[in-house]
């Protein structure tokens, strides 16, 4: 294999993180799995991180050939991340200093978010190797859904992202939708574009019995419960399932319903994030379904499995989602996920006849969709072998090889 040993490089967050901070998500997973994936194959990865705790092990082995490295790189603490930027000159300085001490020759660089982009050209540039970049959102897409200024991406993240699909060898996009936009947002070359999913553990997201799955959330049978997985941000659009749920609510007022969002437990330090969820509580209040909605912190992906097979529905409602890998945790536990057309896991189903998929920013198809779900018992069914069966081939192995091709080729 031509390329043997990688530098995968994910600044602003540690991929090892979890529960405790707001900047992890679908990232840290993709990183992570699609890392361990590639070790398993033969492959040698080191990701580097910026330290935000100086109590935490410089070097972590997570498994044979993969570690993960944390540099320092101002305060080792939580930091804000639009002044992550100002770090990067110590990041660089001490990841140089760490490769020439163990004399290292990486063959590939491999940048994930457009900070870490910033520090892979550079490394592409010091050490004459190829850069490999996958955005994970796109500044430009976030500006056309932002809903006021202070949810708009800066011009210099724009120039940045402009500047890799330039000066990068490969973009690694995460959807079909997103490699689009690269072209025609962007103007990227087509052949500069390769398309590597986000896949999913089938070992820990499987069906399971649902009434032993309701018990062990505390939830009665009878319920019917709604679930949304994700960051407490505008992007996500939870005020729109919030107005959908108020919908289903007056329109079936027999139906016990109940709407958890799992990741709503913000810490006052992410402003924007926990005003956004004191919005949302509010909005709650005024349409009148407090007792049917409820905030929830987030959950180690080890828990996640009960909640979504005690569920009925997942949704996905952003306005826009690079793709969206709850999409995936949700309909490997055989659980239907409404996704909004917006979303790059929307790809996966038709987005003319799917009931899964459902237009950004309407709340009223929105509850159309989970009624048809949760009225029609035979078309509940075919909908969940439909995704059992999609799931299949996208587990994290299957999703390696495609990034194997990809640089043997």
């Amino acid at each position: 294999m031509k390329y043997k040993r990688i530098a995968v490089i994910s600044y602003h967050t540690c991929p090892l993180s979890d529960s405790e901070g707001e900047e992890t998500g679908g990232l840290n997973v993709y990183v992570l799995e699609l890392c361990k994936q590639l070790a398993r194959k033969g492959l040698t990865i080191d990701i580097f991180t910026r330290s935000q705790d100086r109590t935490n092990q410089r070097i972590v082995n997570v498994r044979d050939n993969l570690r993960v490295i944390h540099i320092a790189a101002g305060k080792e603490e939580k930091i804000e991340k639009k002044k992550l930027i100002l770090h990067i000159p110590e990041f660089l300085a001490n990841m140089y200093d760490f490769i020439n001490e163990n004399k290292i020759v990486y063959d590939l660089v491999y940048s994930h978010y457009y900070l870490s982009g910033i520090i892979g050209l550079q490394i592409k540039e010091k050490y004459n190797i190829p850069l490999f970049v996958t955005f994970h959102t796109l500044a430009l897409m976030k500006n056309l859904v932002a809903r006021d200024e202070s949810e708009r991406e800066d011009v210099k993240r724009i120039e940045y992202e402009i500047l890799f699909t330039k000066k990068a060898d490969k973009i690694i996009a995460t959807s079909n939708s997103d490699a689009q936009y690269l072209t025609s947002l962007y103007r990227c070359p087509k052949n500069k574009i390769s398309v590597v999913t986000p896949g999913v553990d089938l070992k820990i997201f499987s069906p399971k019995n649902k009434s032993k799955a309701k018990k062990s959330i505390g939830i009665s049978e009878d319920q019917k419960l709604i679930l949304f997985v994700g960051r407490i941000e505008p992007l996500k659009a939870i005020d729109v399932l919030l107005y959908a749920v108020e919908i289903l609510r007056g329109n079936n007022p027999g139906m016990k319903l109940c709407l958890w969002i799992l990741g709503g437990i913000v810490r006052k330090r992410n402003e924007k994030n926990h005003k956004e969820l004191k919005r949302l509580e509010r909005l709650s209040k005024s349409l009148n379904i407090l007792t049917e909605v409820k905030f929830i912190e987030r959950k180690h992906q080890s828990e996640l499995p009960n909640y979504y097979n005690a569920s009925e529905v997942v949704v996905l409602p952003s306005h826009y989602e690079s793709f969206g890998i709850v999409a995936l945790e949700g309909i490997a536990c055989g659980i239907p996920v409404i996704i909004s057309d917006t979303a790059g896991a929307a790809g996966l189903f038709d987005k003319k006849t799917s009931p899964l998929v459902t237009s950004p920013n309407n709340p009223l198809m929105l509850a159309e969709k989970i009624k048809y779900l949760l009225t029609d018992k035979n078309v509940y069914q075919k909908v969940r072998g439909e995704v059992l069966e999609k799931v299949k081939e996208l587990s994290w192995e299957n999703i390696a090889n495609k990034f194997v091709e990809i640089i043997e080729n």
